[in-house]
C-alpha cells in the first residue's frame, strides 16, 4: 500500500496520518489479532505540485477488509480534502466488510458512503482498484466521478463466483463476473482499464491535470506548442460530403484540439459516443461527440447514461463542454423500449 502511494504521488512528499490507530472489537478472536495500520494507509502529498489525499487499502492485512477504525481513518481524511478543497484518490484493495466486526464494520461503511456522496461535484473523487473487491468494497469507488481498473488483476462483483453458484447455479470465473474488461466494455462501472498498477497510477496523475482541485476554482492553463490561429483543413477529408459514409469522430478531435492532449473516457463502452478530455491553447475542455463508425452514431440507453455522467462532471468543475454532433437520433427497437431508453435518455436533455 506504501509502495503504491510513493510511485502516485511526487517523491518524498507523502504524509501519513493515524499510523497506529488500533480497532476496538472482542468479538471472534478480534483481541489476540495484529493488525497493523488497520489494514489502510492514509495521509496526504503532492502530485504536479498540488495536494491530494489518498488512500491506500492493504490487501496484506485481513485481506483489506473494513473495520470501524480502518473506516473511521477514510473517514477522516475524507473529511480533510472537502475541508481544504482538494481532491481525494482511493488505492482499493479490499475484500468488503470485516465481518469480525458485525455491524460496526457496516457502520462503517455508511460513514465513507456518505461522505463520498457529500464530497460529489464538491472536490474530484478518483479510485483504482487494485485488486479484488467484493461487497461493500465496489460501492463507495461506484459513487466516486472516475474508476481505474487494471486487466486481469481488478476485479469488482457484489457477490464473488461461488456465491452466484449457490444460489442461482451460474457458473461465471472471477474475471468473466468482474474483471477489468466486464467493467469497462459491458457494465459501465469503471472508465480506465489500464495494462498495468504503474499504468494506472501514471494516467490518475494525468486527469487530475485537466480537473480543478474543487468546485469554486478553474484547471490550470498549461503552456502548448500548437498555434492556436492555425487552419485544420485535414478536416474536409476526414468528414466525407456524402452522409452515407462513416468516419472517426476521434480524427476530428486529434485536429481540434492541442497536439496529443485528448485523454478518452470509457472508450470500451458506448462506443457509439466518444467522451474525453482535451485541450484548446492549453486549457482544459471536455469533449462530448456521436461516433458515426459505431450503431451510425446513434444514441441508446448506454450511451445517454454515459454522456450525462460525464457532462454532469463537467458542469461541476467549471470544465466548457464542446458537443460534436452528427446523430441520427435515438436507436428504434424494442430492447431499447423495454430498457427505459426515454427515461435513460431524458438524462442526456437534463444534463
Amino acid at each position: 500500500a506504501r509502495e503504491r502511494i510513493e510511485y502516485l504521488l511526487d517523491d518524498g512528499t507523502f504524509n501519513e496520518l493515524n499510523m497506529f490507530v488500533e480497532n476496538r472489537s472482542t468479538s471472534l478472536g478480534m483481541d489476540e489479532k495484529e493488525v497493523p495500520g488497520e489494514g489502510v494507509v492514509v495521509g496526504y502529498g503532492t502530485i504536479e505540485g498540488r495536494l491530494v489525499y489518498v488512500y491506500a487499502q492493504d490487501f496484506t492485512v485481513m485481506g483489506g477488509s473494513v473495520g470501524e477504525a480502518h473506516a473511521n481513518k477514510i473517514s477522516e481524511v475524507m473529511d480533510l480534502a472537502v475541508k481544504n478543497g482538494a481532491p481525494i484518490i482511493g488505492l482499493n484493495d479490499s475484500g468488503g466488510a470485516r465481518i469480525n466486526e458485525g455491524i460496526d464494520s457496516l457502520n462503517g461503511y455508511g460513514e465513507i458512503f456518505y461522505r463520498n456522496t457529500k464530497a460529489s461535484g464538491v472536490v474530484p473523487q478518483i479510485t483504482a482498484i487494485l485488486g479484488p473487491c467484493a461487497g461493500g468494497a465496489v460501492y463507495s469507488p461506484a459513487i466516486t466521478d472516475f474508476i481505474f481498473m487494471v486487466d486481469q488483476t481488478s476485479k469488482m462483483f457484489i457477490t464473488g463466483p461461488s456465491v452466484i453458484k449457490s444460489v442461482t447455479g451460474e457458473e461465471v470465473s472471477a474475471e468473466d463476473l468482474g474483471g477489468a474488461l466486464t467493467h469497462n466494455q459491458v457494465s459501465g462501472v469503471a472508465h480506465f482499464m489500464e495494462a498495468s498498477e504503474e499504468a494506472a497510477l501514471d494516467n490518475i496523475r494525468r486527469l487530475l491535470s485537466y480537473i480543478p482541485d474543487n468546485y469554486k476554482e478553474e484547471p490550470a492553463k498549461l503552456e502548448i506548442q500548437d498555434d492556436p490561429g492555425r487552419s485544420t483543413e485535414e478536416l474536409k477529408k476526414i468528414v466525407k460530403e456524402n452522409p452515407q459514409k462513416a468516419y472517426d469522430v476521434r480524427d476530428v478531435i486529434d485536429v481540434l484540439a492541442d497536439k496529443d492532449s485528448f485523454m478518452e473516457v470509457q472508450p470500451y463502452f458506448a462506443q457509439n459516443a466518444v467522451v474525453g478530455f482535451a485541450r484548446l491553447n492549453g486549457r482544459s475542455v471536455g469533449i462530448i461527440a456521436n461516433q458515426p463508425q459505431h450503431l451510425a452514431g446513434c444514441l441508446n440507453i448506454d450511451a445517454s447514461t454515459k454522456i450525462a455522467r460525464f457532462i454532469r462532471f463537467l458542469d461541476s468543475f467549471n470544465i466548457p463542454i464542446i458537443s460534436l454532433v452528427d446523430v441520427p437520433g435515438y436507436m428504434p427497437g424494442t430492447e431499447q423500449e423495454y430498457g427505459g431508453v426515454i427515461r435513460h435518455g431524458a438524462k442526456v436533455l437534463y444534463a
